[in-house]
């Protein structure tokens, strides 16, 4: 018989992957039972194995006392899965206690699902480590269940056969490199994630040990050992037997980790380093490092070659050595890991090499893509001076957090999916993220750099004061504002959750249809001009980002109340109500309703007008009058740019208006009248005194029932055929043949000083007729949900006077498609543009975390964020949107796309000014995207920001004033 497997290398699989686009698994279990089963299991001798049997190379299977012949050929022992475990895994596409041996190796790296079952292997492993053995806690000792040796073979085997596919070493090298530190393939265990487990567990059972929990899970070293030696014997009248035998485990296990690498094994047995290029750099190292006597040099070339290594496996055409050379890699990144914290920075030069040092280390361990990394554009040869100003040494700041910002942003890229789907049932899972970005080189390059922005931050005055949190430089304003409301911190799943128009919201990523707030912090800001960023922005909101361990310590003032300010330069303020100084109160002193709101006009709007056009007939003057702005602005692009903008139909305000004058079931007047009603009820309960959010709600309630009466309202023949006849005639093709976009237009949006970005529906790739006609009530509807309604009756006197208009326009299947703004936001600079670009249809206005870049006026851009969204929507020709998986190796937008977006960029200035708005000086915001690298135009706006928040005079006064030309020696001590 085998030696059974080590309970820490027991595979398990126990994560969710429910609602993939392109699966449709039915929901036996609900999350309570999921809960209970597993409860169950951790029971259970068995676990969720129901007996163990032989499983011969032909097929067959076998009792576990009869071995297959030899005639049929060897065969491994493993255990099956209890029935209801199959039912679960086939039914909820849940997998518990999976056995690799048991697994295809195309189920676990699978594309087509997202690598789902992969990542929720490597989510068991963690949660068997944290949970002692989580189901498999007393199956651990079930014989025979798990072999290690096969386990092993099965492990190598699957890497020999993956590596050899060059686009999945290419397109997914950081799941790829993360996978080989669960998968057993080489007899090596994941020690650093076994060390911070066993630490949880003892801090978890015995508080006084969480001091040295903190030290071993934020900054590890090897004199570690000594400390846990020394507070079991401090302890030790007060520890009982468990405690006293889990810190002799975790002793064991510190030593097992810090026990030095013989480098010289690397290259003991290998032909690689004969005859290569890396081979020869990493003979070099070996001869170089026998003995490490200065950790800066160690870092600086450990960095290079981690990095090295990286480009060699990817370039490995032979495919020959990438396992070794893997392997390699993960075994320097152990040691820089080792030794890092022993290069002391001692001055801001040395400061900032470690930083690009450790950063390129980063990026040899696949947190950065290589075109990622150039785009920061280190320049070390730029360090070799005597002093930086204050503007360059803020640059390099910037460069410096977003490497951190967008590292975080590839783990969570790939594992917050999986984890925020499981945590719904197993809570444990959420640390799993946190202690993957624990175990990487990324842990002392956030420290590294959160040191340099403190160091920054008393140089130029531009202080973040957010209670006494430390790491207080990971805050960065992203629109200025200011606030007073209760702190409410959210870490886990938002979609669905229930948001308070003057509470303070603080969210790893906000929902994509956010309510009214009256502040936001963000983890993952998504980008500057998603749709709840802009609205943000119009209304004054303001608007920050923050790190994990920022969002984590805010959890202390959850439920207390606030103040929070964002100045114009995006230093943050945030304190407790009771600490205001007296102009922060006056700011909060009650104002009259129509203060800062704006009326809809309607004085010009042409309701007679019930005629279906064609686009080509309207231009900018029609908006607000027959349409709204995006069929009016469209119409004007489409005058301007004839090659750029599709064909479209624009069904005006007079239909809607017509309609909403018929007889409305079940009430004694039309649809208009029940709303004339509603509006009128809630002037007599505000002038009774009734609270407003009484008011509020009874607002809501009915237009619930309004907004559900005109989704089943039957439309006009007469409109039904003139649609018909024109979308024939416009489209050339028949209705029902044609996949269109059916966009939400009304009179509401895109006002002087109101956006509406995104309040109402959009339709995306709609073709099948009957889901064309409901599409149109549809979307006639959607002005009066809650979201939408509560966002104008935020900023507008009269929300009641809302006509909804449908631009129908044809599908077109881009390839990628975001937002430009003809403005710098970040820069501020007028003259330059900020575009966010995702890939497929849909791009960039929905939150999604996008490549932004800032195109500078005189030339080049700065490259602000890459994206890290995998899925995206592409648009069939039979309509609807079908799901698609990216990778992150190389960018979005090409060279030429960038030329083509300036030239479009200023021709669309120049013509609007001279055709449209000869007064207007504000930016624009247009949508757009590529197909086949041909620009297509799909909507113009005026870019809306709300002047008072901008004006501020409190505002002003916290923003600090510094001289960007002030010269910082760079010998300075820290």
């Amino acid at each position: 018989m085998k030696r059974l497997i080590n309970p820490h290398r027991i595979l398990l699989l126990a994560a969710i992957s429910l609602g993939l686009s392109h699966v449709n698994w039915a929901q036996s279990l609900t999350e309570h039972e999921i809960r209970e089963r597993i409860l169950q299991y951790k029971s259970d001798p068995r676990g969720p194995y129901k007996d163990i049997r032989w499983f011969c190379k032909d097929g067959s299977i076998r009792q576990p006392k009869d071995p297959c012949p030899e005639a049929i050929g060897p065969g491994v022992q493993h255990a099956r899965y209890k029935d209801e475990v199959v039912k679960l895994a086939d039914e909820n596409h849940i997998y518990l206690g999976q056995i690799l041996t048991a697994t295809k190796p195309s189920e676990l790296w699978n594309q087509e699902n997202h690598f789902s079952r992969l990542k929720q292997y490597q989510l068991g492993r963690y949660l068997q480590s944290v949970d002692d053995g989580w189901i498999l806690r007393k199956a651990q000792f079930y014989r025979g269940a798990i072999q290690a040796e096969d386990e092993q073979s099965w492990g190598l085997n699957f890497y020999k056969q993956l590596l050899k596919n060059d686009e999945a070493v290419e397109k997914h090298f950081f799941l790829l490199r993360q996978s080989m530190k669960d998968i057993p393939y080489s007899g090596d265990e994941n020690l650093g994630q076994l060390m911070r487990s066993q630490s949880k567990i003892i801090s978890d059972a015995y508080l006084p040990f969480m001091d040295l929990r903190i030290k071993i899970h934020g900054s590890p070293s090897e004199a570690d050992i000594e400390k846990v030696v020394q507070f079991q014997r401090s302890q030790s009248s007060r520890l009982n037997g468990d405690l006293n035998r889990q810190l002799n485990e975790l002793v064991q296990t510190m030593r097992a980790y810090y026990k030095p690498i013989e480098l010289k094994t690397l290259i003991s047995k290998s032909k690689l380093w004969s005859d290569t290029t890396i081979g020869d750099k990493l003979k070099s190292f070996i001869k170089t490092y026998e003995t490490i006597e200065s950790p800066e040099a160690f870092i600086i070339d450990a960095s290079e070659l981690l990095f090295d290594l990286r480009k060699a496996i990817e370039e490995d055409a032979s495919n020959a050595y990438r396992l070794e050379m893997l392997d390699i890699s993960l075994k320097i990144e152990t040691l820089i890991f080792r030794i890092a914290p022993q290069w002391e920075a001692l001055d801001l030069h040395a400061l900032m090499n470690k930083i690009c040092y450790l950063g390129m280390a980063n990026t040899g361990a696949g947190l950065l893509e290589f075109h990622e990394w150039d785009e920061l554009n280190f320049n070390l040869e730029a360090l070799n001076t005597q002093a930086m100003s204050l503007a360059d040494l803020n640059r390099f700041l910037e460069n410096a957090r977003s490497m951190v910002e967008w590292s975080v942003a590839m783990v969570k890229a790939y594992y917050q999916e999986e984890v925020d789907r499981y945590v719904r049932f197993e809570p444990l899972a959420y640390g799993f993220i946190d202690d993957r970005i624990r175990s990487s080189i990324l842990l002392y390059l956030g420290r590294m750099v959160g040191d340099l922005g403190d160091i920054i931050a008393r140089e130029d005055a531009l202080v973040n004061k957010v209670f006494q949190l430390t790491n207080q430089s990971s805050f960065r304003g992203l629109n200025p504002g200011y606030a007073m409301g209760e702190l409410v911190v959210i870490d886990g799943y938002v979609e669905e959750l229930a948001v308070d128009s003057d509470k303070i919201y603080v969210f790893q990523k906000p929902p994509s249809d956010l309510k009214p707030v009256a502040g936001i912090a963000t983890v993952s800001e998504g980008n500057l001009v998603s749709h709840v960023q802009l609205l943000a922005r119009n209304l004054g909101i303001p608007n920050s980002a923050l790190s994990d361990s920022n969002l984590n310590d805010l959890k202390a003032y959850q439920g207390r109340k606030v103040f929070y300010a964002v100045s114009n330069k995006g230093n943050v303020i945030m304190k407790l109500a009771d600490e205001m100084n007296e102009d922060e109160r006056k700011l909060f002193e009650k104002k009259e309703r129509s203060e800062d709101r704006i009326s809809v006009p309607v004085g010009e709007i042409r309701l007679s007008e019930t005629a279906v056009l064609n686009m080509r007939d309207v231009d900018a003057r029609d908006s607000g009058k027959s349409c709204g702005p995006k069929a009016a602005n469209l119409g004007q692009l489409k005058k301007m740019f004839p090659e750029n903008v599709v064909e479209g139909l624009v069904i005006p305000f007079g239909i809607f208006k017509k309609h909403m004058d018929l007889p409305m079931p079940g009430y004694d007047g039309s649809y208009w009248d029940f709303l004339n009603a509603m509006f009128k009820e809630a002037d007599k309960m505000r002038s009774e005194a009734k609270a407003e959010k009484e008011v509020e709600a009874f607002q809501l309630e009915k237009l619930e029932i309004l907004r559900n009466a005109i989704k089943n309202i039957t439309l006009d023949p007469s409109f039904t055929s003139e649609f018909s006849s024109e979308f024939n005639s416009v489209f050339g093709q028949p209705l029902g043949e044609v996949p269109v976009f059916l966009r939400s237009d009304t009179n509401m949006e895109d006002l002087k000083d109101f956006t509406g970005a995104g309040l109402n529906l959009t339709l995306f790739n709609v073709v099948n007729e009957a889901k064309i006609w409901q599409g149109i009530k549809d979307v006639w509807a959607s002005p009066y949900t809650e979201r939408s309604f509560k966002w104008r009756q935020k900023y507008l006197l009269n929300p009641e006077n809302v006509f909804p208009s449908i631009l129908v326009i044809p599908s077109v299947d881009v390839d990628y498609s975001g937002v430009l703004i003809t403005k710098g936001i970040t820069s501020g600079d007028d003259e330059d543009l900020t575009v966010a670009f995702s890939r497929g249809a849909g791009g960039a206005v929905d939150g999604q975390l996008a490549e932004s870049l800032l195109l500078y006026n005189r030339g080049g851009y700065r490259y602000l964020s890459p994206a890290r969204d995998f899925d995206y929507n592409r648009l069939p020709e039979s309509g609807g949107t079908k799901k698609e998986y990216a990778s992150f190796e190389s960018p979005i937008l090409n060279p030429g796309n960038i030329n083509d977006i300036r030239m479009m960029a200023r021709s669309i200035e120049k013509k609007m000014s001279e055709e449209v708005h000869p007064d207007y000086e504000g930016a624009y915001d247009v949508e757009l995207g590529f197909k086949n690298d041909k620009l297509w135009l799909f909507q113009i706006r005026p870019f809306v920001e709300n002047k008072r928040a901008i004006g501020s005079e409190y505002l002003e006064s916290i923003t600090p004033k510094v001289d960007p030309k002030k010269m910082i020696k760079l010998d300075t001590k820290i």
